[in-house]
């Protein structure tokens, strides 16, 4: 008999493969996959093409190689001012923000822990948030302009509260959370002693 765990089977198929099959089907254009419309700069090409040939094929450092999170930190300097992020100690690198978020919810979680999780959210962060054996707690962005209620907010919140996901500008909706928005989550994590996790991959994007 073959079965998968009961948290396994808690998930229903990625809207992303879904919408990509529909869309291949009905000849649409997809919108749910990130395809880039221009060509690699060439300055990327012949950096992977001289690896190749410099034999550069071992493991990297597992939490990414040094001049790369050199740069990162001298990129957050440039960005954010009065930030200085030690590479050696603040800055791991991984594959992409989706094995990031995976990986702070694994070192971060316990089962029972409650993770609140504005919806409608990018699809992984309750499939993450179950595997890491915590319980995702919703709290729904009301349209028009996908604002907080701060009272749904604020209920979402409690004893068992271990961390919060916010995602801004936000997937799906394109929403930017506003200065006061962020004040009332930072001030309810300080209030319950929760993490922030913050997924900002569209951070440049204005």
């Amino acid at each position: 008999m073959t079965r998968t765990s009961r948290k396994a089977a808690s998930f229903t198929e990625s809207v992303i493969r879904e919408m990509t099959r529909l869309s291949l089907a009905h000849g649409a254009v997809n919108l749910a996959q990130g395809f880039p419309d221009f060509a690699c700069p060439q300055e990327l090409k012949d950096a992977a093409k001289a690896a190749i040939d410099g034999d550069v094929n071992q493991y990297a450092v597992t939490w990414g190689a040094k001049s790369f999170r050199d740069a990162i930190a001298g990129k957050v300097a440039r960005t954010y001012a009065g930030w200085t992020i030690d590479p050696e100690r603040e800055i791991c690198v991984t594959c992409g923000s989706t094995e990031a978020m995976i990986a702070a919810c694994l070192a971060l979680l316990d089962p029972g822990d409650e993770v609140v999780i504005f919806e409608p959210w990018y699809e992984n962060y309750g499939p993450d948030t179950i595997l890491s054996g915590a319980v995702p707690r919703y709290v729904t962005l009301h349209e028009p302009e996908w604002s907080i209620d701060a009272a749904e907010l604020q209920a979402a919140f409690g004893p068992k509260t271990r961390a919060i996901i916010v995602n801004t500008p936000h997937n799906p909706t394109g929403k930017v959370f506003s200065v006061d928005e962020l004040a009332a989550i930072a001030g309810l994590c300080e209030k319950w002693d929760a993490w922030v996790f913050t997924d900002e991959i569209y951070e440049h994007i204005h």
